[in-house]
C-alpha cells in the first residue's frame, strides 16, 4: 500500500446510529402508505414490521457517512486529493462499521527543476511572412465583383454554376445545385471539377468526366461520374490598394507609409511568435523537470484527472449543442477508449501540478492577500466585469493566490527568478 492511502475504520453505535435509523424512517415513511394509517403516520414499529428494519439501512448510512467523513478528517488532519472509498464493513439494527480509504497527496522528491540546461529560440521575421500577412490582411477587406462581359474563370475566382451529377446513369444523389457558388481552388468538389471550370465564360456549358477518388464513401469511391456544368456568373475578390484608407480600416491611424505597416505587421507576427516560443519553452522546461522528479501516482488520482479532463470535454461540447452520447456516436469512440486515449495527459497534467506545488514549498513562495487582491483587480478590469464577479468565477481568492504560486513556480524553473 502506498505511504498516501490511509484506510480508517469508523464505528457509529447507540444514540448515534439510533438516530440515524430514526431519521432514514422518517425520511421513508413519507411515502408511505400503510393500511389503518393515512400516508406518511404510520409508527415506526408497525413500519418496520412490514417492510423490515434493513429498508431504513441505506439511508441511514447517508445519514451516518457526512458526519463520520467530517470527524475522520478533523481527527486524521489530512486533505484528501479524491473522493475517498466508502466500504460498509457491518451493518445491524446495534450498528454500522463503515471503512474510508483516503488518498492524499503523492510523495514528491525533486529532482533538478533550475539548471536545466533548455534553449529559448529567438523569434525570427521574414519578409516574406510579412507580405504574405499583408496579403491576408488585405484579403479581410476584399471586395467580391462581377467580372466583366467575356472574362474568363481564374483560380480563386468564385463561378455562379447549375450543374447535375450522374453516375451509371442515374442522377447523383446530393450532385445537383442551382446558383452554386464555388471557389476555384477551394477543393470543395472532387479532384478535376474546378480545374475543369478554368478558363470557361458565362452561359457556357461543359461536361466533366470524372472519377470519385479512393478515400470517398464506400458506395461512389473509384466510381466514374459526369457532371453538366452551366457558368451563371463569375465573380473574383478584389483587395484593397495599400494605402492611408486600407491603414485606417486596420485601426492603425498612426501609420502612413507601406513601410510603417510593414513594421506594425512585423511586430504583430514577431509578439505572436514569441507567445509560441514562450510556452513551448516552458513545456519543455516544466517535462525536463517533471523526469527528474520521483513520484508515484495512484490510480485514483489519475482516474480523477481523468473524469475531470472529460466532464470538460462535455462542457465543450454542450457550447457547440451536442452532447458525449453524440460524440460518441460520430466517432466511434466509447468512454473505456477516451479513457484511455486521456491517460497520457491526464499523467503529464498531474506530475506538472505536484512538481509546482513541490517547488513552491521548497522554495517558500508565498502570495499576500494584498498581492491576490491587485491581480484580482487587474482581471477583473481585462474582462470587463467586477472583482465581485471574477472572484465568484473563479470560487476565491484562494484560487488566485494558488494561481500566482503556480506562476511563481513556473519562473524558477525557466531561471528568471
Amino acid at each position: 500500500m502506498k505511504k498516501n492511502v490511509i484506510v480508517k475504520e469508523i464505528k457509529i453505535e447507540g444514540k448515534e446510529w439510533d438516530k440515524c435509523l430514526d431519521d432514514a424512517f422518517k425520511k421513508k415513511n413519507k411515502d408511505v402508505k400503510i393500511d389503518g394509517f393515512r400516508k406518511g403516520s404510520a409508527p415506526k414499529n408497525i413500519f418496520i414490521k412490514k417492510f423490515g428494519i434493513e429498508s431504513l439501512y441505506m439511508d441511514a448510512i447517508d445519514g451516518a457517512v457526512d458526519n463520520a467523513y467530517k470527524n475522520l478528517l478533523e481527527d486524521l488532519k489530512i486533505t484528501p486529493v479524491c473522493e475517498p472509498k466508502l466500504d460498509v464493513k457491518t451493518v445491524n439494527e446495534k450498528e454500522c462499521i463503515l471503512e474510508f480509504t483516503f488518498i492524499t497527496a503523492p510523495e514528491v522528491t525533486l529532482g533538478e527543476y533550475k539548471n536545466l540546461n533548455i534553449k529559448k529560440e529567438t523569434a525570427k521575421v521574414t519578409k516574406e511572412e510579412i507580405a504574405k500577412e499583408i496579403e491576408s490582411l488585405q484579403n479581410k477587406f476584399a471586395e467580391i465583383k462581377v467580372k466583366e462581359a467575356g472574362s474568363k474563370i481564374e483560380e480563386g475566382d468564385t463561378a455562379i454554376i447549375n450543374f447535375k451529377g450522374v453516375v451509371d446513369g442515374k442522377e447523383l444523389e446530393g450532385g445537383t445545385g442551382e446558383n452554386y457558388p464555388l471557389e476555384i481552388g477551394s477543393h470543395t468538389f472532387i479532384p478535376g471539377f474546378e480545374d475543369g471550370l478554368i478558363g470557361l465564360q458565362v452561359n457556357e456549358e461543359k461536361t466533366l468526366n470524372l472519377k470519385f477518388p479512393e478515400n470517398y464513401t464506400e458506395e461512389l469511391k473509384n466510381k466514374d461520374v459526369t457532371f453538366e456544368v452551366k457558368i451563371n456568373e463569375i465573380k473574383t475578390r478584389v483587395l484593397p490598394e495599400i494605402n492611408e484608407d486600407f491603414y485606417l480600416d486596420l485601426g492603425y491611424e498612426d501609420v502612413k507609409t507601406k513601410e510603417e505597416l510593414e513594421n506594425k505587421v512585423k511586430e504583430s507576427i514577431e509578439s505572436r511568435k514569441n507567445a509560441e516560443i514562450e510556452d513551448k519553452y516552458i513545456e519543455e522546461c516544466l517535462a525536463k523537470a517533471s523526469e527528474n522528479m520521483k513520484i508515484d501516482i495512484n490510480e485514483e488520482i489519475l482516474d480523477d484527472e481523468i473524469h475531470r479532463m472529460i466532464h470538460q470535454f462535455e462542457e465543450q461540447l454542450k457550447m457547440q449543442g451536442l452532447n458525449i452520447e453524440q460524440y460518441y456516436e460520430f466517432s466511434g469512440m466509447n468512454h473505456e477508449k477516451m479513457h484511455e486515449q486521456m491517460k497520457p495527459e491526464a499523467t503529464k497534467r498531474i506530475k506538472y501540478r505536484y512538481l509546482l506545488e513541490k517547488v513552491a514549498e521548497v522554495e517558500k513562495i508565498e502570495v499576500s492577500e494584498k498581492e491576490a487582491e491587485k491581480q484580482a483587480e487587474e482581471m477583473a478590469s481585462n474582462y470587463g466585469i467586477s472583482k465581485e464577479e471574477l472572484l465568484k468565477a473563479y470560487g476565491s481568492l484562494e484560487v488566485i493566490k494558488y494561481d500566482i504560486k503556480m506562476r511563481n513556480a513556473i519562473e524558477i524553473i525557466k531561471g528568471t527568478k
